[in-house]
């Protein structure tokens, strides 16, 4: 498959709201970041969130939403949804907040684009995958198209 974006998100602290029967609940807020590669180049908005429901095994069900400004100037919103799991180690070492080895992890998500734009209406009619990497202070993912 051939990479169409990587998203570089910086993410801040946790808010965890706690478990109520179907698994811990934490809001990430997204604090910015950037896009680049040859599908799509620009900057993601500070405001956006990562609501995150976390099973006592370990998985993660992540829906994310966020806005990217592309270098043209035009407004974008993302909407990815996916899971996150991994061998209770490595899910402990990323709660240390510790990096760990992209292949130690499953993280996958599923991400559709909103745009108003007409040189990005493209976007509206495609859905892309990503390939998820957990770093300390940000999220990376790479995205295809489907």
């Amino acid at each position: 498959m051939t990479l169409f974006s990587e998203f570089r998100v910086l993410v801040g602290t946790p808010l965890k709201l706690g478990d109520d029967g179907f698994g811990e609940t934490r809001i990430v807020p997204i604090l910015g970041g950037t896009v680049s590669g040859p599908g799509l180049t620009g900057s993601i908005l500070p405001g956006g969130v990562d609501e995150q429901r976390i099973r006592a095994d370990g998985l993660t069900r992540l829906h994310a939403r966020y806005v990217i400004r592309a270098e043209d100037g035009a407004l974008i919103k993302v909407d990815s949804q996916g899971l996150r799991h991994g061998p209770p180690e490595v899910i402990a070492a990323l709660a240390r907040g510790e990096r760990v080895k992209p292949g130690d992890l499953y993280f996958r998500t599923v991400i559709r684009f909103e745009t108003s734009a007409p040189a990005h209406d493209a976007l509206n009619k495609a859905m892309f995958l990503t390939d998820g990497e957990r770093l300390p202070d940000c999220v990376v993912l790479r995205l295809t198209a489907v």
